[in-house]
Formats: structure tokens, C-alpha cells, sequence
């Protein structure tokens, strides 16, 4: 599934939209008056199978705004042809917002799933990424009967836009080229679309954060033990990169997290901050989807009121 948002006078919208197999989306909604869009994935298949590869593509273009979203939770059943997996690939231009807040992810006896996640943004862009795990059920009534659950989240931030019309290394692809991802060569900044973003030559995409979920139940023996659950059953983690994520806004995400029906953590993370990229991550343990849920709900809503004063996100799933 590929899906490219722009923004016209003031409106997100989709610009490209393509799918095939398994993956697509429902028409577009506008939940408040910000101009966000919202879209939501669907599987018509109903599960993720062993052995089957499920790509997404996002890209989110200069000054557009995409809330996205799952209509329900991704299940994962029985994998004896191999691990389901999803590679997730996005792209952020210069102000652009993408909220990610998915249902929750679930993995039944004998499944396997290999999540992948990279994300390139621009330092002016804001990123919100959500995931809640739940454990799925089984005859014998095991919590965790599931082969192996593996998720990995990358994020890069991209060298500081200049304007194109200063620069004469900024071009466009041709329209054969038009479902290339972007690259960069030696300072050139090669871009999908009709949205050209010229970089500083020279300087390269840096790395910000890398956050990594491993969980092999036969190995790792009582995961809902000391150390690992801590005698829950659902688990958690949100990740935040934006440059605005000041001493303040850290401490309104600290109130948030202790006020929480959760046994969470919440740090700042990464690797310094790259290009002035700053990155908060919050890991959560719970006995259900929904304490961890309305934690994500309300960091979420918290920076959609601060940073761009928008009503909360309130997702339609009817």
C-alpha cells in the first residue's frame, strides 16, 4: 500500500494512493477543521499469515498533516510457512505531521511477526508513532503462546531544507521514476512528487533513535515475571521526535505518564539531536489495551493542543 498526502490551501489530501494485495485504505475523513486528513488501513483479509510480507509506504509532503490509523487490531494467527512480517517506510517533507496511532497488535499461538519501521523526517517535520501489544488468546489459556514477536523502529532526520530556487542540485523525478523512494547523493536530494526539497550538499541524513521489541516466550521463560511484565499482560511504546519537545513539554509527558492506569517509563532518547531533532519515547506495561491506550490518547491530544492547537484526535471506527 502506498500513500502520498499533500497540502492545498491549507487542506491535506492524497496526492497518490495505490494498493494492491492485501492492504488499503478507506476514503479520507476530516475530523475537526485543522485540515488534517485521516485515513484508515484495512485488511479485508482479517489476519496477517505465515510467510506473507506487508509493505507501506507513507509519505507526508511539505506543510501536509496525516493522522493514521488501523479500522481494527492486526492479528496475527498460526505461521508454520514462517514469520508474518510488515515493512513500513516513511517519508516526512518540511512541516509535515504524521500521527500514526494504530489498534493494537495481536499474535496467537504458534505466530510470528517481524515488524520493521523506517522513518525519514525532515527537522522541521513532527512525528507521532503508537503501538500497544496484546498477548493472544489459546486453548490452554497461556498468555504468551506466540513463537516469537520481533519489532524494530528506525528513525533518521534529514539534512535542513534550503530553497529550492537557491540551489541547482534540487530535482524532480520523472514521472517513470515516480514510485522510486528518495535519494541522496553526494549532498543532491532526489525527490518523489511535485514537492522538490533542495538539502545542504554535503550533509547526510543522521540517525536519531532506534528502538527495538524482542519477545521469544520459550526463551525467555515467565514473561510475566520480575524483570520482563512484571506481572502484566499488555505492553506498549510511543515514540515522539519533534523539534519543540522543550524541558516543558517533558514534564507535561511526565504528569501524563504518572497519572496513567499504567506502569510506564518515559525517557528522552537518541542520539543527541540531530539537526535539533529532539525524541521522547514511553514504554508501558497493563493489564489491558485500553489503560494503554488512553495514555497514548492523551499524550497525543496534549501536543495537538500545544503545538498546533487542535481538538483532540477522536477516530471514527463505524
Amino acid at each position: 500500500m502506498r500513500l502520498e498526502v499533500a497540502q492545498r490551501e491549507g487542506r491535506s489530501y492524497a496526492a497518490r494512493q495505490f494498493h494492491e494485495g492485501a492492504l488499503r485504505v478507506l476514503r479520507p475523513h476530516y475530523l475537526d477543521r485543522s485540515g488534517q486528513v485521516t485515513y484508515t488501513v484495512i485488511n479485508p483479509g482479517g489476519a496477517y499469515f505465515g510467510a506473507d510480507t506487508y509493505l507501506l509506504d507513507v509519505t507526508v509532503e511539505r506543510d501536509a498533516s496525516l493522522a493514521l490509523t488501523t479500522q481494527s487490531a492486526t492479528k496475527v494467527y498460526r505461521t508454520p510457512q514462517g514469520p508474518a512480517a510488515q515493512e513500513m517506510t516513511v517519508r516526512l517533507g518540511p512541516g509535515a505531521v504524521l500521527e500514526y496511532v494504530p489498534d493494537q497488535l495481536i499474535v496467537y499461538r504458534g505466530g510470528s511477526y517481524v515488524q520493521r519501521t523506517r522513518v525519514d523526517m525532515d527537522p522541521t517535520a513532527s512525528l507521532v508513532l503508537a503501538e500497544v501489544v496484546t498477548p493472544g488468546w489459546s486453548p490452554t489459556g497461556e498468555s504468551f503462546a506466540y513463537d516469537e514477536l520481533r519489532m524494530r523502529t528506525e528513525v533518521r532526520v534529514l539534512p535542513p531544507a534550503v530553497a529550492a530556487s537557491s540551489s541547482s542540485s534540487a530535482r524532480t523525478l520523472p514521472s517513470s521514476e515516480g514510485s522510486r523512494s528518495s535519494q541522496e547523493t553526494q549532498g543532491e536530494q532526489v525527490t518523489r512528487g511535485t514537492d522538490p526539497v533542495a538539502r545542504i550538499p554535503g550533509a547526510r541524513p543522521r540517525r536519531l533513535v532506534v528502538d527495538q521489541l524482542r519477545i521469544h516466550p520459550d526463551a525467555h521463560g515467565d514473561l510475566t515475571g520480575v524483570g520482563f511484565m512484571e506481572g502484566h499482560s499488555h505492553t506498549g511504546q510511543l515514540l515522539i521526535a519533534d523539534a519543540r519537545l522543550d524541558e516543558d513539554v517533558y514534564e507535561q509527558l511526565v504528569q501524563l505518564v504518572d497519572a496513567s492506569d499504567t506502569h510506564s517509563g518515559i525517557t528522552r532518547a537518541g542520539a543527541g539531536e540531530p539537526y535539533g531533532v529532539r525524541c521522547v519515547c514511553a514504554r508501558s506495561l497493563a493489564d489491558s489495551t485500553e489503560a494503554i491506550s488512553a495514555l497514548h490518547r492523551a499524550v497525543v491530544n496534549a501536543l495537538r493542543q500545544r503545538w498546533r492547537d487542535q481538538p483532540p484526535l477522536r477516530l471514527r471506527k463505524y
